[in-house]
């Protein structure tokens, strides 16, 4: 979870347009980010690929009114509602956008092509008829924030007792190198989002860096099976809120909206 899922970028923006915060042109250009290309396949009324731009246009006509973030792992299949032909692919992809307003989803495939160094990234977003239904196993935003820092005290005491933490140069270079990024101003999330999203998201992420950082360092100090064991039985569960809460932040201006229609 150290950087910002696809799909994430493609719900936060996509909602900004759909809420009238950002333009078609500026939410577009912050989706595709750094790739090369981004097109949607499989679009109803398109016999081929299209562009984002008349893609998001072509979904606000269909009746999509949000866009939400799925973030599915075997076992587990966080925000998504089916049918399975879309759980299968979005659980391929770990992870898939779920429209709200419509039956749609979309899914993406990522392709490299280049030499290290110039690396030329293409998307493709499949769009599939998903169920329109509650997502699975999504928090709200005050439970994911309540969850976070109960699952960080909790692991982190059981990784200092087996002294698993991160630690080391590598360890340390990474940690430098989020809070520059942080420290750079970069957006979080898009224009429209309440800042307790923001809040949440941030805390996650800062999770999912200590997960991945633990999980980078080998076994650490933990020398015995029974060690091992703990140690992993401590992130599991701490990255499954990490990943939670970021989809409960992403999220949070759709659930905020079907709040206010009830």
């Amino acid at each position: 979870m150290l950087s910002e899922p696809r799909s994430g970028r493609l719900a936060a923006w996509g909602n900004a347009l759909l809420a009238g915060f950002v333009s078609p042109d500026d939410a577009v250009l912050a989706v595709v980010g750094e790739d090369a290309v981004h097109r949607v396949e499989g679009l109803p009324g398109e016999s081929g690929p299209v562009g984002l731009t008349l893609a998001l246009g072509r979904l606000r006509g269909l009746g999509v009114t949000g866009l939400r973030l799925a973030l599915p792992v075997p076992g587990h299949p966080l925000g998504l509602s089916g049918p399975p032909e879309f759980n299968a692919r979005a659980l391929d992809a770990q992870e898939a956008v779920v429209c709200h307003g419509a039956g749609h989803g979309l899914v993406p495939e990522v392709s490299e092509a280049g030499p290290a160094g110039d690396v030329h990234v293409e998307v493709v977003w499949h769009c599939l008829p998903v169920r329109e239904a509650p997502p699975a196993d999504v928090p709200s935003l005050g439970e994911a924030e309540r969850e976070l820092a109960e699952a960080l005290r909790d692991a982190t005491a059981v990784l200092s007792r087996l002294d698993v933490a991160g630690s080391g140069p590598v360890a340390e270079a990474a940690i430098d190198a989020y809070r520059a990024r942080a420290e750079r101003g970069r957006e979080v999330l898009a224009p429209g989002y309440p800042p307790r999203a923001v809040r949440v998201l941030e805390l996650a992420q800062r999770v999912g860096l200590l997960v991945s950082l633990a999980l980078e360092n080998g076994h650490g100090g933990a020398v015995s099976s029974g060690e091992m064991a703990a140690r992993s039985e401590a992130l599991r569960p701490v990255e499954r809120t990490a990943r939670r809460a970021t989809v409960a932040a992403y999220n949070a201006v759709v659930e905020e909206r079907e709040r206010g229609e009830r």
